[in-house]
């Protein structure tokens, strides 16, 4: 079990530099999530990309691959 942190560190910070120009990221537990101006190009990214509105902000979900995951802001 207290490798499950360290893992989680590696995957954040190996995407922090293909996301720089893009957007910047936002850790939420199991894996990052893209933080994006416009959820347009996030939703087609995937097939079962979903976009949902939780608590007044914008979210793309995806079930089948989480790291799909953005949220708008």
């Amino acid at each position: 079990m207290p490798l499950t942190p360290i893992r989680h560190v590696i995957i954040v910070r190996g995407l922090l530099g293909n996301s720089a120009r893009k957007g910047r990221l936002e850790y939420t537990g199991n894996c990052a999530m893209k933080v994006v101006n416009s959820l347009k190009s996030m939703k087609k990214r995937h097939k079962d990309c979903r976009v949902v509105r939780r608590r007044g902000r914008v979210y793309v979900i995806n079930k089948t691959n989480p790291r799909f995951k953005a949220r708008q802001g």
